[in-house]
């Protein structure tokens, strides 16, 4: 598997891992997640794919079909009256198409953000996982992840 910055003909795939994703919280939370839809029109996925301060990873396979991604954030935290300056990595979605799972694809992705968030000078990498996706937050455990927040909610 190469991992390299998303390109345009990788977006049939990624748009394939993206309902996957929607499925798994679709059924974790029905209640806040539509069972169909795209996150992201054609238009708005290849900015992203163009945008430095939103890089798409992708894990490809000999003929370049994209096996996982990893969309990350770049953010800087400047000038703010209680936080320090700090740069940041956020994972927003990383994904592994749910056929190979188990085959250290995931691992892989993420170990690459890692690396390209210390080449980028950042000062930590962070993301959200939905507490109805048990397997994504064991896998973000064995990764060495640690709870930095917590957000919680009332249903009304």
């Amino acid at each position: 598997m190469q991992i390299r910055r998303a390109k345009e003909c990788d977006m049939e795939g990624i748009n394939r891992l993206l309902e996957q994703v929607l499925m798994v919280h679709h059924k974790g939370r029905p209640d806040l997640f539509q069972g169909s839809g795209k996150k992201y029109d054609d238009a708005q996925l290849l900015e992203i794919i163009t945008d430095d301060k939103r890089p798409i990873f992708v894990g490809v396979d000999e003929n370049e079909q994209v096996l996982g991604y990893a969309f990350c954030m770049l953010t800087q935290q400047k000038n703010d009256a209680v936080l320090t300056d700090v740069k940041a990595l956020y994972i927003d979605d990383l994904c592994v198409d749910e056929s190979i799972r188990g085959q250290h694809i995931g691992r892989t992705l993420y170990e690459y953000v890692l690396a390209y968030a210390k080449e980028q000078g950042c000062y930590h990498v962070t993301l959200n996982v939905w507490e109805c996706n048990p397997s994504a937050r064991k896998f973000y455990d064995k990764m060495g992840l640690v709870p930095y927040k917590t957000c919680m909610e009332k249903i009304l």
